[in-house]
């Protein structure tokens, strides 16, 4: 994220010589006031009631009262995902904020800033196993950017405000505020700006010109460039950079499970997603590419397969903000540690110098020719379904062909998942959003909730599956009472899907424990358009794909509460492409040439 995040917080008034004297509860909501924060998202409990009692008086926060605080966490998530805003979530101690760990873990492995502000026990309690008492600070330390434990009202201002800080700089991510419930109920005086010391917190934003003049050098001489491009981009806010610095070197672009959006689907240059469930022209430029410039992206194993052998003949160029990731997994050979809106300004301009130098740009049209031929022959399709019900593809191709490129699309976990980031068109960042590195199901409907109240004028779908929506179907009810008119997709297979699919290819068709009855036969359990309406929303079956394109324009049309749509598809339908977990990703060339299964039709 860009170094000007922090600085682009609404400035405080300075300080005065005779400070406030505040609870400490007071001082919570005032510096979320102060930080420019209008929605937070929780649930009221025990030791984070003081902070609930100013929060009703303040004029500047939206408190949404979620039904569960993960959907809570998610909620902050999709908020941050849509808006590049830091998000914020509270609950109360014990299983207040263990219920905020899975979002809390979600968010750190996709690098989403929130702030999650928890209730403690008091202070003198806190080791004797009081009532709802938990060690969330321990807890969450190996999943947060930074946890804070405040135990005296006046070092709130700063740990709320060094959150913030934290959070939104850098690698982004989530970071947690523990606070004590003497040290809400007692006062301090409230000093703002809060002296903010972060010992060692010095993210890197600018890069080393050396390494940039070698990068370009690097992409100059390649006969066989691809910029891998991760969600980091999209973090950084670095979508119109990237655009030109792709247009510059003409190389081939793959945008990974998190970083859909961050380059125009349709731009000549897309090649799609790379990876376990990516297209073949994406899978196979990776594998065959004599260099990789690997933007905000870490070389996760749903990309790379088996990375021993992941893009054998390739050279690497790693750009990311965070040291930790560069050589992780695949050592760079041009380690670029900087923010990428500016590394990739400076790369495009040393690269166009060298290529001035050199009288010529480099001479790719035979990597291209390959590739073009790949896209040909593989194009992304799917096969129909011999059982009669509906296709999933087509369901989900059709809401993005419907909603168009200004909508907001969050997934949960699972077959949808993968369809959703393949057969709907991407065109801005910002417009999907999904659990990608922790694998949530339960993510999609509070993460919609949270993406809607950030970005109201705007459609916002939660494309879920029948498993990952009975985790966090609750949230409907916040939607309806607080006029939050997401559209819900139930894509209902009556089974989880992924698991089933994988038991299909890996275990010989033993379907253990993955059928859900939720779709398919005469009994429904639960019936999804009865439970809708039962939590305020509009409800509508489709069976038949000449009903498809109906239901979707009048969730479109329906602005006044929620809309949930139970899909009904077969059960039998499969993500194509796959390579399996842990083996080269030259499986796909296997593949494509030995495995009738591997097949795709338009």
């Amino acid at each position: 994220m860009p170094a000007e995040t922090a600085a682009a917080l609404p400035r405080p008034p300075a300080r005065t010589a005779t400070a406030p004297v505040l609870t400490g509860a007071q001082a919570v909501v005032r510096s979320l006031e102060l930080l420019g924060v209008t929605d937070v998202f929780g649930l009221p409990g025990g030791a984070i009631l003081p902070v609930y009692d100013p929060l009703m008086d303040s004029s500047e926060l939206r408190h949404i009262l979620v039904r569960h605080e993960q959907g809570a966490g998610h909620a902050a998530e999709g908020y941050a995902a849509a808006s590049n805003k830091v998000g914020v979530a509270i609950a109360t101690s014990g299983p207040g904020a263990t219920n905020l760990v899975t979002a809390i873990a979600d968010a750190y492995m996709d690098s989403v800033p929130i702030v999650c502000i928890t209730g403690q026990v008091f202070s003198n309690l806190m080791g004797t196993d009081a009532f709802q008492e938990a060690d969330i600070v321990g807890i969450t330390m190996p999943i947060t950017k930074h946890s804070f434990l405040v135990k005296d009202p006046s070092d709130i201002p700063g740990a709320i405000a060094a959150a913030f800080e934290i959070a939104g700089t850098g690698r982004p991510g989530p970071v947690l505020v523990d606070i004590t419930k003497d040290a809400q109920q007692a006062e301090a005086p409230f000093v703002w700006p809060p002296k903010i010391d972060l010992p060692g917190y010095r993210p890197v934003t600018k890069a080393h010109g050396k390494q940039i003049q070698a990068a370009a050098q690097l992409i100059a001489e390649a006969k066989k460039p691809v910029l891998y491009v991760g969600g980091g981009v999209i973090r950084a806010k670095a979508s119109e950079e990237l655009l030109t610095l792709a247009e510059s070197t003409g190389a081939p672009v793959v945008t990974t499970l998190m970083a859909r959006g961050a380059f125009p689907d349709s731009h000549q240059q897309h090649l799609g997603m790379p990876g376990m469930h990516g297209t073949v022209p994406a899978v196979l430029a990776l594998q065959e590419a004599d260099l990789l410039v690997s933007l905000g992206a870490r070389f996760d194993d749903r990309v790379t397969g088996k990375a021993a052998l992941f893009a054998p003949h390739a050279k690497v160029v790693h750009v990311d903000i965070d040291p930790a990731e560069i050589s992780k997994i695949r050592t760079a050979d041009v380690p670029i540690v900087g923010d990428l809106k500016e590394v990739l300004v400076d790369l495009d301009v040393a690269f166009r110098q060298t290529a001035a130098a050199a009288e010529a740009k480099p001479d790719i049209a035979e990597w291209w020719s390959f590739l073009d031929g790949l896209r040909d022959e593989f194009p992304l399709g799917y096969t129909q379904p011999s059982d009669g019900l509906m296709s999933p593809q087509y369901v989900i191709q059709r809401i993005g062909a419907l909603t168009g490129p200004e909508g907001i699309y969050a997934a949960g976990v699972g077959q949808h998942q993968m369809w959703a980031a393949q057969f709907i068109k991407y065109e801005r960042p910002n417009a999907w959003l999904n659990s990608g590195g922790a694998g949530t199901m339960g993510y999609s409907v509070p993460a919609a909730m949270g993406a809607k109240v950030a970005e109201p004028d705007r459609h916002v779908w939660a494309i879920d599956g029948d498993g990952c929506f009975q985790m966090t179907n609750q949230e409907l009810a916040t939607c309806a009472i607080n006029n939050i008119p997401i559209k819900v997709a139930i894509i209902n297979n009556s089974s989880l899907g992924m698991v089933r699919q994988w038991q299909t290819l890996f275990y010989d068709g033993r379907y253990s424990h993955t059928s859900l009855n939720t779709g398919h036969g005469t009994v429904r359990i639960p019936d999804f358009v009865k439970l809708a309406e039962a939590y305020g929303c509009l409800a509508i079956r489709v069976e038949k794909e000449e009903d498809v394109d109906a239901a979707i324009q009048t969730a479109l049309e329906t602005n006044d509460r929620p809309v949930v749509i139970d899909f009904v598809v077969s059960a039998d339908a499969m993500v194509w492409p796959m390579v399996p977990q842990g083996v080269s990703n030259s499986y796909v060339q296997y593949a494509r040439d030995h495995a009738p299964a591997f097949e795709q039709e338009d």
